[in-house]
């Protein structure tokens, strides 16, 4: 009536199963992850250089710091926050 032996068996082949679908879910999630990272770097590289264009003169700098002292302050604190976030992941 109850075979033991055919249960066991078929519970190791769902097992195995189970373990080569979560093997194969978890490496595309990696790598989907691992690319969207590699986009978003390649923006914050082209926004740092296309900003060190923009800041070049020393005295077109001088003058911004100095109209906007509290905006300079909070965004020189939000792109050390930014950068210390992306040297942690690496």
């Amino acid at each position: 009536m109850f075979d033991g032996d055919r249960m066991s068996e078929e519970l190791r082949t769902l097992k195995v199963d189970v373990t080569r679908l979560l093997s194969t879910a978890g490496e595309e999630m990696f790598e989907s992850s691992k690319d969207r990272a590699e986009a978003l770097a390649d923006q914050i590289k082209a926004v740092l250089a296309e900003l060190g264009e923009t800041v070049s003169d020393e005295e077109q700098l001088q003058g911004l710091i100095a109209e906007r002292p509290m905006t300079s302050l909070a965004s020189a604190f939000a792109l050390g926050v930014v950068v210390g976030f992306m040297l942690r992941r690496h």
